[in-house]
């Protein structure tokens, strides 16, 4: 079960970064930031006492996503999306039904925000993912996306 992040988490939360995504460090200072800023948004999933997942998001700007490894400062004074920073689920976690399961509960967090997308960057191959939940491919934010690497892709879900 996806339950809040809290403060005692972000340990597990590096930790889980660090193995699910090798070639895409953030500095621990960027979990602290956004769960600081946009506590709503960062959920944890825990297996007895082992964390084996998390989500990271908050409001963002359409066609602006932060570049990765980057502390934001503030949200946007005027967000128009929801952005999805990272999920992040152990291999154990795969497969079953908990990723669509934080995108549901952030969608639901996005609709009660007012914000009519959801937004993120998809890394290492995970697109196909992406498009099964819904989102789309902006092919036109290649260059936006380039400090996430070359199979980056900015992609974009609307809320009904």
């Amino acid at each position: 079960m996806w339950r809040p992040m809290a403060p005692d988490d972000l340990t597990a939360v590096e930790v889980v970064g660090a193995r699910v995504h090798p070639d895409h460090p953030e500095d621990d200072a960027v979990f602290q930031e956004r769960l600081s800023l946009f506590p709503a948004g960062c959920l944890v999933l825990r297996d007895g006492p082992a964390l084996i997942g998390y989500a990271i998001s908050h409001p963002g700007t359409l066609n602006q996503p932060p570049k990765l490894n980057t502390l934001l400062g503030a949200l946007p004074a005027h967000p128009d999306s929801f952005y999805i920073h990272d999920l992040a689920l152990l291999p154990e976690a795969r497969g079953t039904g908990a990723g669509a399961a934080a995108v549901a509960h952030l969608a639901g967090v996005a609709r009660v925000g007012g914000f009519a997308t959801l937004s993120l960057v998809s890394v290492s191959g995970s697109a196909g993912f992406w498009h099964r939940l819904g989102f789309a491919t902006i092919d036109a934010m290649t260059g936006q996306v380039a400090s996430y690497g070359p199979s980056a892709r900015y992609m974009v879900r609307r809320l009904s």
